[in-house]
């Protein structure tokens, strides 16, 4: 019996398919050809396969290698619900080179069924609504999707398939390019900057820029490029910007999602912080 049927959600990187399913079904042994990772969202499950028999909770990150033989039935009477990203052999093999070249290692194929990771977890739900949101960008702001999405899959695929026994090595020699990337964000953050972008700057591959990028800032790139926008409107704002006028100068894809960005960042509303810098006359919309 299915609670609802399986959605195959639209998804805005080629190469990636999105599946949600809510389901009591059990699975006879079947195999994808793709590489797979999601959570369990709801309930739990118990998969064999040649890695051995696994037990996967609410909350818990699974994943399946392409040709894997394997099965899938619910824990308990309830079924359990799951969102799962199926992506093209050739998109993980061009990831894991990239991590290879910036020295982490990294197996071929996914080494754990299973991970209790609450930050992966945390990751990957930011991935899957990247991916399937309607409008991506107005989820970080005018043309940033593409930036955010490919730095969560790059981390997390470099997570999932990082031996560990791997090390990553120093940033010290690294520094500098990053801070090539870093200014490229800091000189024109309105632009919509791709991990591309960032890493012909800085000479680094795409995942060297997203592993570089954090440990030097404490931020992904898509967030610390969500700050030099907040901190440009919040500038425009004082001058008596108008607020919808700002948030366009400042790369934002409309005033509201700025405004909700901003309230979070700085604990106040960009209206309430216009009076507060004496430039309120300027920044409400004029009705016409």
């Amino acid at each position: 019996m299915t609670t609802r049927p399986f959605l195959l959600l639209p998804c805005g990187a080629p190469g990636v398919l999105a599946i949600a399913a809510d389901t009591r079904l059990a699975f006879a042994r079947h195999t994808h050809e793709q590489f797979g990772f999601g959570v369990i969202e709801r309930g739990a499950q118990r998969s064999r396969s040649g890695r051995g028999m696994v037990e996967a909770q609410a909350g818990q990150l699974i994943t399946v290698n392409p040709g894997e033989v394997h099965d899938g039935a619910p824990l308990g009477d309830g079924g359990r619900a799951w969102r799962m990203l199926y992506l093209d052999p050739a998109l993980v093999a061009q990831a894991r080179e990239e991590v290879l070249a910036a020295g982490d290692g990294g197996a071929q194929e996914f080494e754990r069924p299973v991970l209790a990771d609450p930050a992966a977890t945390a990751d990957f739900r930011r991935l899957f609504a990247w991916m399937t949101a309607a409008d991506a960008d107005r989820l970080g702001g005018a043309g940033t999707a593409a930036l955010a999405r490919d730095s969560l899959l790059l981390a997390l695929l470099a997570r999932l398939t990082r031996s560990s026994a791997a090390a990553p090595p120093s940033m010290a020699s690294a520094l500098a390019a990053i801070l090539r990337a870093k200014a490229l964000l800091d000189d024109d953050p309105a632009t919509a900057h791709t991990l591309a972008d960032l890493a012909h700057a800085s000479g680094l591959s795409r995942f060297q820029v997203v592993r570089g990028f954090t440990r030097a800032t404490g931020l992904t790139p898509h967030a610390y490029l969500m700050q030099r926008r907040l901190h440009r409107a919040r500038s425009l704002i004082a001058r008596g910007t108008p607020l919808a006028a700002a948030a366009a100068a400042a790369g934002f894809a409309d005033q509201s999602h700025m405004s909700r960005l901003f309230a979070r960042c700085f604990g106040i509303a960009p209206g309430a912080f216009a009076r507060a810098a004496g430039a309120a006359p300027d920044v409400r919309r004029r009705k016409p």
